[in-house]
């Protein structure tokens, strides 16, 4: 499966800023999903329903999926990579 990687940045509300992937199957170009997916990300995180748009969450590259990420995928339709400030 070929998954298509989101670059996302996103300030924290302590001011820091979260670095993370969205990965989501290629097929799915619509950034609105892509979005939702983020936001859904966030309330989990406890940052909220803070707006997510094209200037904080852009398409980076396509790639093949990892096993890692690949039961995140098929259960929630996407995956995220944590990369900075993404703990709590």
């Amino acid at each position: 499966m070929q998954i298509a990687v989101w670059d996302t940045y996103v300030k924290r509300s302590d001011g820091r800023t979260m670095h993370f992937d969205i990965m989501v199957p290629s097929g799915i170009k619509d950034s609105a999903v892509i979005f939702d997916y983020g936001r859904a990300y966030l309330r989990e995180k406890g940052e909220g329903e803070g707006a997510l748009t094209a200037s904080q969450c852009s398409f980076c590259h396509v790639e093949s999926v990892r096993p890692q990420w690949t039961d995140a995928i098929e259960q929630k339709g996407y995956y995220i990579y944590e990369m900075e400030n993404c703990d709590g």
